[in-house]
């Protein structure tokens, strides 16, 4: 515990999801069957899973930038019909910073755009 190596935030991590997983397990007893739950959000999910799968279809051609923008154009505005203005600010907002953080200030490479953005 003195000198953590690079394998202790996994360790913490696996223990937690594992004691997670416990209780979920000893606590799903008292909870009602899966064929009887509604589920009345199953097309909004669906619909979440594909537009995922593009954009990590789209992240190697299209660049970590635009894809972001991209996916949150689709999530903010098509499936929460949010204000487009607002759609727009957080899309670029969120894009740009996040790639500043990552690429620049942490320089984890990121997939560039084959126009260099």
């Amino acid at each position: 515990l003195a000198e953590p190596g690079p394998g202790y935030l996994p360790l913490l991590l696996a223990v937690f999801l594992g004691a997670m997983g416990l209780l979920i397990a000893l606590w799903g007893v008292r909870s009602a069957p899966l064929a009887a739950m509604k589920w009345t959000e199953a097309t909004r999910a669906v619909v979440i899973l594909i537009t995922c799968g593009v954009a990590t279809l789209a992240l190697e051609r299209i660049g970590y930038r635009l894809t972001m923008i991209a996916l949150l154009i689709v999530f903010l505005g098509v499936i929460e019909r949010k204000h487009w203005f607002a759609v727009a600010a957080v899309a670029i907002g969120f894009s740009l910073i996040s790639y500043a953080l990552f690429a620049t200030w942490l320089r984890v490479p990121l997939p560039r755009s084959p126009w260099g953005f």
